[in-house]
């Protein structure tokens, strides 16, 4: 059609006018050899495009090291080796296989190995996009499946167990605030409990930081389903008495249940629906 992008061209930021994108075009897509560039000019990308997705052999860029060299298929890496950073020493490398990381090997410091995939199975390290942690523990059949870590930004957010890549088994996760005073992070618990599917199944404890006494304290305890609380369960107040017992469903208070006072008395008995009190008017 006339006035779509066909040939060599290029492409720039809206707002910091930046070159993001050089290379060929078909039809107003991204087709053929091309590279791409962050907001700071350094090369992201390199290699072959189709129907405006990689396709085809290329290579991935973070802060300029070379972090995957294979071929693609429709945006997924297919097969090829890949390689991480942390502070400029190499920390781990491997192989991709359908997407799926399947061989690799971790290093510490000292350069010696500490982590191993061997077919699939094994320890691995997984980071994001911008070369930082995001997962370290076992593998099966090119999936997290047994013990591990997940991380935010480096930060410890959950540890537990998983199973076909997903969180299922036991597990805790935290929640973490930045002490600028200390310059350290300041860690609670957000959760431990039960997972099915990625999502809290089964048993569980949520808790709850007090910015004031500079603690957590147990907020809930009871009943999970597919994310939610379902069931029975116990809610408390920061000073760890009782603030509610009864039955849950679609993660709020339905059906019969008992509230307390802030000193422990009972306050109300009865039935709730979507977390309000049904009262009797008689």
């Amino acid at each position: 059609m006339i006035g779509e992008r066909n040939g060599k061209g290029k492409e720039y930021d809206g707002e910091t006018a930046a070159l993001i994108f050089e290379g060929e075009y078909l039809k107003g897509e991204r087709n053929g050899k091309a590279k791409e560039y962050d907001e700071k000019g350094r090369l992201m990308f390199e290699g072959e495009y189709l129907y405006g997705e990689r396709n085809g052999k290329g290579k991935e860029y973070i802060h300029n090291k070379l972090i995957f060299d294979g071929e693609y298929i429709y945006c997924f890496r297919l097969k090829g080796k890949f390689y991480y950073f942390y502070k400029n020493k190499l920390e781990y490398e491997g192989e991709f296989l359908y997407n799926k990381k399947w061989k690799g090997k971790g290093y510490d410091k000292e350069g010696n190995i500490i982590y191993e995939l061997i077919n699939g199975n094994g320890m691995v390290k997984e980071y994001d996009d911008g070369g930082e942690l995001k997962f370290e523990g076992e593998y099966l059949n090119g999936k997290r499946n047994g013990k591990g870590k997940e991380y935010d930004g480096n930060v410890l957010i959950f540890e537990g167990e998983y199973l076909n890549g997903q969180r299922s088994g036991k597990g805790k996760e935290y929640e973490y605030e930045y002490d600028n005073e200390y310059g350290e992070y300041k860690y609670s618990f957000k959760f431990e409990g039960e997972y099915l599917n990625g999502k809290r199944n089964g048993k569980g404890k949520e808790y709850e930081y007090d910015n004031g006494e500079y603690k957590y304290y147990l907020k809930f305890e009871g009943e999970y389903l597919k994310g939610k609380r379902y069931g029975n369960g116990k809610e408390y107040n920061k000073e760890g008495r009782l603030k509610f017992e009864g039955e849950y469903l679609n993660g709020e208070r339905n059906g019969k249940g008992k509230e307390y006072n802030e000193k422990g008395e009972l306050e109300y008995e009865g039935e709730y629906l979507d977390d309000d009190r049904i009262e009797n008017e008689n």
